[in-house]
């Protein structure tokens, strides 16, 4: 194991799988001699030459269009969009072709292709360049939907999903980028579909992903040290495949669901997690309804007091669980 920033494990397994395999290739605008726009494809140009790390126009919808010709044609393209924002200008590359080929065709192609995306909030860069959408691309059947919350996942799912035969959007919450953690040294891949449960609790589950995965548990250690609440937190850590198996077995074992996710309430992914918690036989087990903790339904602010009252916090959290738990603020 080794200390890295969630940055340098997104760049160790990109240098990794493109040493290991000829066919990975990077493309996007300024990935080269800038080194991406958050410094995670620094010096991947010196080693692997402008073959392989290609400096595109600026147009999301040549290289996503690029990005999926290339990976019928046996590549496996890791195409950097840098603002998640700016997949709306590649939307149709990726739902209707990119999404879609392997189905239509009856599996005889592949479409092994890895959409890399700087995604929420909290650097004050304002309502264009601060959205969290993955729940519009959850929507489109043929794509896979990650968003790793620790360097080590960080590193063991792109590793993955570089290997993967089908096209995946890989999501990297901006706040993260300097967080650091244990990561295993050398060759590691984290299961797609596979939620990790990282504080266990008998009184309540707290299902998270992304960034907010730390607030979740530094609320949890709060509510367990002034009110005694014991609270499970599960990080999803890919949202298409779900396991929700997990979230199953954790409401059914705890009797109370708080779902928290840094996009907007309305239309968010939440809304599915809580419909696949009350659809199974753990809604039997509820003592509470399901509550959701979500981003504000309003556009980025820039100004960073308002950009942080509109999205989840620790307090908020620790507030919910207290509620949930005590039927009242404690």
């Amino acid at each position: 194991m080794k200390n890295l920033t969630y940055a340098q494990a997104i760049h160790e397994a990109l240098t990794l799988e493109m040493r290991r395999d000829d066919a990975v290739f990077i493309l996007g605008e300024d990935v080269g001699l800038y080194g991406g726009g958050f410094g995670v494809t620094a010096g991947l140009v010196e080693e692997f030459g402008k073959k392989r790390v290609i400096d595109t126009p600026i147009s999301e919808a040549a290289i996503a269009g690029t990005a999926v010709g290339a990976a019928l044609q046996g590549m496996r393209p890791v195409a950097d969009m840098m603002f998640s924002d700016f997949l709306t200008n590649a939307m149709d590359q990726l739902v209707n072709q990119a999404a879609k080929l392997r189905y239509m065709f009856g599996s005889r192609v592949k479409v092994p292709l890895v959409v890399r995306a700087a995604a929420g909030s909290g650097t004050g860069a304002a309502a264009q360049h601060s959205q969290s959408p993955e729940a519009w691309l959850c929507n489109v059947p043929g794509l896979k939907i990650v968003v790793p919350s620790t360097p080590a996942d960080a590193k063991g799912l792109l590793t993955a999903a570089i290997r993967d035969d089908n096209p995946v959007l890989f999501l990297e919450q901006k706040l993260l980028y300097k967080t650091k953690g244990q990561v295993p040294e050398g060759e590691y891949v984290v299961d797609i579909g596979k939620a990790k449960v990282h504080r266990s609790g008998t009184d309540l589950t707290v299902i998270t992903y992304g960034r907010m995965l730390t607030a979740c548990l530094q609320a949890a250690q709060k509510a367990k040290e002034v009110c005694g609440i014991s609270a499970e937190v599960i990080d999803l850590r890919t949202l298409v495949p779900l396991d929700k198996q997990a979230l199953i077995d954790s409401a059914k074992k705890t009797g109370r669901v708080l779902i928290v996710h840094e996009a907007c309430q309305t239309g968010g992914f939440g809304g599915e997690l809580a419909a696949v918690v009350a659809g199974s036989d753990a809604f039997y087990s509820l003592k509470a309804p399901v509550m959701r903790y979500c981003g504000l339904d309003v556009p980025m602010p820039f100004s960073r007091g308002l950009e942080k009252a509109a999205v989840p916090d620790e307090d908020g959290i620790f507030e919910r669980i207290k509620l949930l738990v005590n039927g009242k603020k404690a």
